[in-house]
């Protein structure tokens, strides 16, 4: 499971021109979710990034959680975080299939949810327009099979 979560003052996501999503300061989560990748994996996962200080304390170092800041998220599925880059056309065979992937996805905001984060979302294979004003920036890429 990959992540690449960004600090946000406010991001959102349009699907087919309506507002699908919106938050304001938290993370802009880009999630991509790979053949292996288990429950575990988004437990872990949404254990990193809930705990994850990177927001300024009143003496201006990067010292508070997501909680502590009354943070929310917005999540993303992004299959081509697995995307093969070896030619020009990049090929997504190493992404999860859908039957293995949305639920993951669905688990990984649950998880989040569970320890008390307004979670928004996109939508699963979508066609998105997602929009962020990047506070930093700030932008973090986790992988399972590193952290």
């Amino acid at each position: 499971m990959r992540a690449v979560v960004t600090r946000v003052r406010e991001a959102s996501v349009q699907i087919e021109g309506r507002l699908h999503g919106q938050i304001q300061t938290g993370y802009l989560i880009l999630l991509g979710i790979a053949p292996a990748d288990t429950t575990e994996d988004a437990v872990h996962m949404a254990e990193k990034i809930i705990h994850l200080r990177v927001f300024s304390d009143d003496a201006g170092k990067m010292n508070r959680a997501l909680a502590e800041v009354g943070g929310e998220v917005l999540v993303i599925s992004q299959f081509t975080l697995f995307a093969d880059l070896k030619k020009r056309r990049p090929g997504v065979s190493k992404a999860a299939k859908p039957e293995h992937a949305i639920p993951l996805y669905e688990e990984f905001m649950a998880q989040l949810e569970m320890r008390h984060v307004h979670v928004e979302r996109g939508e699963f294979g979508a066609d998105m327009q997602v929009f962020s004003v990047n506070d930093g920036p700030v932008t973090l890429i986790f992988d399972t099979t590193e952290v």
